[in-house]
């Protein structure tokens, strides 16, 4: 079995994230923590724990990369004995029997190829929609269900075990270098294999500023990720009458986030990016869906005149707005 923590400037919680780990009822493990030039103290809280146990194993790159590429670089390293592969983000931690029931699942079910579980954050539980009757799942069922929007995302790194065989059968096992690229490599290995899900909550996933990129954050990416997924994988698993309807249906709520753009005043750039990306898909900027969809947006505010100003002037102070709040 070989867990992985993939880290960059963690000392704020590395240590709560090993602890989770040496706790686990489960002891036939290696861990590896790949510390990705950390300029904090991550690279000595890894080695002391290195010291006292030498299960744990500790690799430090010689120069920064991506965080995707740095979870490679941890797969790289799995023991070539290992069965079982299970990543905890450093900013996360899992629950004493969290590996126990994932391993347990993927022994008794051999055509299982990912274990998925609940998680916990700050906002409650983490529910992808899955029934609470059903632990095995065929890959394409789940795959299907999430193209078609009918489930949440059901396998962020933190709550899944990966069968390593897996792992192991592709160079890269997450492809590419976006921030999605843990759900693609679902995707994939979904494509050969079953999915089990565990209806228990095993681990603890932090949310914090730090966990997403400021170019993310500025550039709103993920709300074209639903649209990258369907054109990759949507002539896989779904019909042509299936495809078409979804993509009319996400293309009708993405130029809706579009719309919602020009009244918050973004940037040239969060516009250039989102035109690029929109090129690159095959689907137009400018389009009857994006006026339509700016049509119905103007309409509402012009309707809610309250609440328009209200909006507004949380745009233009919104610490004002806050104390308001407080008092």
């Amino acid at each position: 079995m070989s867990i992985l923590t993939p880290v960059y400037d963690g000392e704020k919680y590395l240590a709560e994230c090993i602890e989770s780990v040496l706790t686990q009822t489960y002891q036939n493990w290696e861990y590896w923590i790949v510390n990705n030039c950390s300029t904090d103290k991550t690279l000595e809280i890894a080695q002391n724990y290195a010291k006292k146990d030498n299960r744990i194993k500790v690799v430090s790159n010689h120069h920064f990369v991506g965080a995707v590429e740095n979870h490679n670089i941890a797969f790289g390293l799995m023991s070539s004995q290992s069965k079982y592969c299970k990543v905890v983000s450093a900013d996360d931690w899992i629950y004493p029997e969290c590996v126990t029931k994932l391993v347990d699942v993927a022994e008794r079910i051999p055509s299982v190829g990912i274990v998925g579980s609940y998680s916990i954050n700050a906002n409650g539980v983490r529910w992808p929609g899955l029934p609470h009757d059903t632990t095995v799942f065929s890959g394409r069922q789940i795959c299907r269900l999430y193209l078609l929007g009918k489930i949440g995302f059901f396998a962020t790194p933190s709550t899944v075990l990966y069968r390593s065989i897996l792992v192991k059968s592709r160079r890269s096992f997450f492809p590419g270098s976006a921030p999605h690229a843990d759900a693609a490599a679902c995707l994939i290995c979904l494509q050969v294999s079953d999915f089990a899900f565990v209806h228990q909550v095993l681990s603890f996933e932090r949310i914090h500023e730090a966990a997403m990129t400021t170019r993310i954050r500025v550039l709103d990416s993920f709300e074209l990720y639903p649209l990258d997924f369907l054109a990759e994988f949507g002539p896989i698993f779904l019909t042509h009458e299936e495809l078409k309807h979804r993509k009319e249906e996400l293309l009708r709520d993405y130029y809706k986030f579009l719309a919602l753009g020009f009244f918050n005043f973004r940037n040239k750039e969060f516009w250039n990016y989102h035109r690029r990306r929109l090129e690159h898909l095959g689907y137009p900027f400018y389009s009857i869906g994006l006026a339509n969809a700016f049509c119905m947006k103007l309409l509402d505010l012009l309707l809610n005149p309250k609440q328009t100003i209200e909006k507004t002037v949380r745009r233009i102070n919104p610490n004002r707005h806050k104390l308001n709040q407080k008092n």
